[in-house]
């Protein structure tokens, strides 16, 4: 179970959260079978997913990550709601490339260049979606970006996937300041201090800190309250139901492709191991609906 904890500094200039995504992380790498370089950028963008999760107001709000870049990864999608789930996957799982020179993962290689999308289902007529160039592959950096530029709202990003040897999660965590409209030039120079200084996201969570000890650490020089914390897990929400409005939404024509080509459906779910499988019978029922 993921841990999040959120906390804002006494007069409203700074806000902090904190995830521990390693439960989240593991699980994800244990369904896709994942790489390392591919576990780590799932992992990242699992870790924001959640964080921009708990922010939701309604269980039912849910916000979409995508990461569509030219590396050898291909795209990384993550979904949160506001009920505590998320989940993701990676197009290529079990991509290898060189490490770095410094011996670590090369996250920005198997990216690449490409565009960073969000799309937030807030419940309203439709959903809001903004969209950034990818600033640097190393997934912290690009979401830092989209914050200042479609968002328009001052924000430092640091996320973190520790691999071990035995290529399991070992670390997984993220953290994101935000400078509210209330911030003086005095909160920035300091926020921007602090956030140089401390050590990598799961060099902290390794060197034993908690969640506590690393908002405080971002939050040094301040006075803060701690708002609320929150629990997520990887989870599906997957279901029959929804794999037929699936294959509804295809129309017609592809649906009758498939009743006289194959006869049957069978699909897997991109988020987790759920195979569905769907009769001649039961696909020519959703061939009426599509011709209703």
């Amino acid at each position: 179970m993921g841990k999040i904890i959120r906390a804002i500094d006494e007069w409203g200039a700074v806000r902090v959260t904190f995830a521990d995504t390693t439960d989240i992380a593991k699980k994800a790498q244990s369904i896709h079978h994942t790489s390392p370089v591919a576990t780590a950028a799932l992992g990242r963008t699992l870790s924001m997913a959640a964080i921009m999760g708990s922010q939701l107001k309604s269980p039912d709000n849910s916000v979409t990550l995508l990461i569509k870049g030219n590396g050898p990864l291909g795209s990384i999608l993550s979904v949160a709601d506001g009920n505590g789930m998320v989940k993701g996957y990676v197009q290529n799982p079990l991509v290898d490339i060189a490490k770095k020179p410094n011996g670590k993962l090369d996250v920005a290689g198997a990216v690449g260049n490409g565009m960073l999308s969000i799309t937030k289902d807030l419940g309203m007529k439709e959903p809001y979606t903004g969209q950034v160039p990818l600033t640097s592959g190393e997934i912290a950096e690009d979401f830092t970006y989209y914050f200042a530029t479609s968002e328009q709202t001052p924000t430092a990003v640091g996320l973190g996937v520790l691999v071990d040897r035995d290529y399991t999660v070992k670390r997984s965590g993220g953290f994101m300041v935000q400078l509210m409209p209330a911030a003086m030039e005095e909160d920035i120079d300091r926020v921007e201090k602090n956030v140089s200084k401390i050590s990598s996201v799961t060099q902290m969570m390794e060197d034993g800190m908690s969640a506590e000890d690393m908002i405080g650490a971002l939050l040094e020089g301040f006075e803060y309250q701690f708002l609320d914390e929150s629990e997520y897990e990887y989870r599906c929400d997957c279901s029959m139901d929804k794999i037929k409005r699936a294959l509804i939404s295809l129309g017609a024509k592809e649906l009758t492709d498939i009743i006289e080509n194959d006869g049957k459906a069978e699909l897997t779910c991109q988020f987790c191991p759920e195979v569905y499988t769907l009769g001649k019978d039961e696909l020519e029922e959703l061939l009426k609906s599509c011709k209703k």
